[in-house]
């Protein structure tokens, strides 16, 4: 989940559209008249051997787990062949709305927040609520609302996370700062101790990673000042001044020298995680979700630690934070093993047998009961990840609305628009402007 590419042949928010009527047509509308309102087809197998496509993006630690549990389903439901398709996040989108559009989708799909209502606006995702067999009755309320809108459940959280500041601690003491007390830190704490520790790392680190690298940070901002990046209606929630006031903050930690240069910042963007500045020793603070905690901490090699993010009234309770679905599970609508796929995410979702083997790889288990029999099993960082997801949980506000049909193109919208006002390119008024004009335009 760490970067969308410069560059893709096609996306489902830009791309899709791109593609002829005839594969829509032929695609997503007809998804939409094959059973995605109306509970779906059920299983055509007659009691025989049913195969299902799943796919899912990660890298090599989450598909030898991710099949792991495929093996020990497919050992209770020999009747049901899992079959894998697997990939980089780069690529993944690209390939999903190809074969979406070709009729050829997966059964069972990995979703991201970004895509979920494109997808199911489309008609192209079964509505969870009408799958047989699906027991949700574990799961908190919040985790749920993340995959619902319109009356329907679209993505079955498959775990939980929430926007943080990772922090070196090791870095920390190298440089004699303090760890910051983060539940009453507030933008200005964040500057000055990031300034600080860039200074007397003396060029071997910088402070802190930039904020604006994705979305989050920005949403973060707009739902301190009474605003959301999204509106539940599928619109864009935050006003040209709170983008504005979010680039001048950027610029205010550009200018302190508690972020790295604008060079090194676009260069970071577009890395692979263990080759990212915060991995390689190069921030001692940085920007992004819990549930990456594990895999930050293995590619550094060193402890690291999770922080609130910083608020304007120094409030942990007013910053903004939210459980977020990290990823969710998706149904095809046009699935012709409606019943099986069902079960085999049922599976995934309650099974405890499954959740011993995936653990918190894909966030904390939503499922309050897996939840409780695997904390005890969780490597180091992923057990400081479940902590600090329930440490939380007091201070949150109401879910994010999901990104409506076009929004999973703001990550990189954004992107643009930081490296313009971090090279000073544009003022910050200019390109909070040219940012929502662009978004605006992807919407449909």
């Amino acid at each position: 989940m760490r970067h969308i590419p410069r560059t893709a042949a096609v996306n489902f928010g830009r791309g899709l559209r791109a593609l002829t009527a005839a594969a829509i047509a032929t695609g997503l509308l007809a998804a939409a008249a094959c059973g995605g309102d109306s509970g779906g087809p059920s299983s055509s197998s007659g009691g025989g051997e049913v195969t299902l496509r799943f796919t899912w993006w990660g890298g090599d630690t989450r598909t030898k787990l991710t099949q792991q549990a495929i093996d020990a389903f497919q050992k209770d439901h020999p009747n049901i062949k899992i079959k894998g398709e697997f990939g980089e996040w780069s690529g993944y989108w690209d390939k999903l709305a190809t074969k979406v559009a070709a009729n050829d989708a997966p059964d069972i799909i990995q979703m991201d927040e970004k895509y979920l209502r494109e997808y199911a606006d489309r008609g192209a995702l079964q509505d969870l609520k009408k799958s047989e067999g699906l027991d949700t009755g574990k799961f908190e309320e919040d985790t749920l609302k993340a995959g619902e809108f319109d009356g329907g459940l679209y993505g079955l959280n498959a775990g939980i996370n929430s926007f943080a500041i990772v922090a070196n601690p090791a870095l920390f003491k190298a440089a004699g700062v303090a760890m910051p007390d983060d539940t009453t830190w507030t933008w200005d704490d964040y500057t000055r101790i990031a300034a600080e520790l860039t200074t007397k790392l003396n060029g071997k680190a910088s402070g802190s990673g930039a904020p604006g690298t994705n979305e989050a940070a920005l949403n973060l901002w707009a739902r301190q000042h009474g605003e959301s990046l999204w509106t539940a209606d599928g619109k864009v929630g935050v006003s040209q001044e709170q983008v504005t006031a979010f680039y001048q903050q950027v610029l205010k930690l550009r200018d302190a020298k508690a972020i790295p240069s604008a060079e090194a910042i676009s260069q970071d963007m577009n890395a692979a995680l263990d080759q990212s500045a915060m991995a390689t020793g190069k921030l001692a603070m940085s920007w992004m979700w819990s549930n990456q905690l594990n895999a930050m901490t293995k590619a550094a090699g060193t402890e690291l630690k999770l922080l609130r993010v910083p608020s304007v009234e120094g409030k942990a309770s007013a910053n903004g934070s939210y459980y977020k679905g990290s990823m969710f599970w998706s149904i095809s609508s046009r699935s012709k093993h409606q019943k099986e796929a069902a079960e085999f995410v049922n599976y995934l979702a309650n099974s405890t047998a499954a959740g011993n083997i995936l653990l918190a790889e894909r966030g904390v288990p939503p499922n309050t009961e897996i939840r409780a029999a695997v904390t005890p099993k969780l490597q180091p960082a992923d057990a400081a990840s479940a902590k600090f997801i329930q440490d939380i949980g007091k201070e949150l506000g109401d879910p994010s609305p999901a990104p409506p049909v076009g929004g999973g193109q703001v990550e990189k919208i954004i992107q643009r628009y930081t490296t313009e006002v971090l090279f000073g390119r544009q003022a910050p008024d200019a390109a909070a402007k040219a940012f929502l004009d662009e978004v605006n335009g992807e919407l449909k």
